[in-house]
């Protein structure tokens, strides 16, 4: 199926996905002109490459995401260092749904690839599963492991042919992006699944 996505600040560069590939990238008015019956998705803000996070196992091989219902006892946010060690030498299922939450709250900040060496064999299936790209990390890492890292590190361009993996944001423009963060996410789209949609 034909989907062309648009946002309401990059008019210029929606994108025309044909499967799991980029079909075309240009002025929303062009793409719909020559894909007449593709279907529409509007989103507001600026349509982006997507988001390299370079902690990759930092954030999923090293940090426990608490299920929702343990928040009262464990909180929301991850949960790293000797306590998350602790949690997994007590209960080691305990790792498989944390990835999964884990993956969840990355997609959720426009995250389509990882960075880092994953030597956890469930980590690295359940990345595959979902079509998280995996790169070399930079040689400079942002500041600590972070689901928003600062700075944020966008990826090339999309290209014609190229994967179907990119995030949208709501905020004006880069320059917004940068300063709010990668909270701001309202779609990650890889392999041309729409993976997160925000409310």
């Amino acid at each position: 199926m034909l989907t062309i996505h648009v946002a309401e600040q990059s008019q210029e560069t929606a994108v025309l996905v044909d499967g799991a590939a980029v079909a075309a990238v240009g002025p929303y008015e062009d793409l719909v002109a020559v894909r007449p019956s593709a279907k529409v998705r509007r989103w507001p803000g600026i349509l982006t490459p997507g988001l390299l996070n370079p902690y990759g196992p930092e954030l999923l091989e090293a940090s426990y995401h608490p299920d929702p219902r343990e928040a009262e006892a464990l909180g929301t946010e991850p949960i790293g260092g000797e306590r998350a060690r602790a949690i997994f030498r007590a209960d080691p299922a305990r790792l498989g749904g944390s990835v999964r939450r884990g993956i969840q709250r990355m997609l959720a900040h426009g995250t389509v690839a990882v960075g880092g060496e994953l030597r956890s064999r469930a980590v690295a299936e359940a990345v595959r599963r979902v079509g998280l790209a995996v790169g070399r990390r930079p040689d400079r890492l942002p500041g600590p492991p972070a689901l928003s890292p600062t700075p944020l590190i966008l990826l090339p361009g999309l290209v014609p042919g190229g994967p179907a993996r990119f995030a949208v944001f709501d905020v004006a423009d880069r320059a917004e992006l940068v300063g709010r963060g990668a909270g701001t996410c309202v779609a990650t789209v890889i392999g041309g699944r729409l993976v997160y949609r925000g409310l």
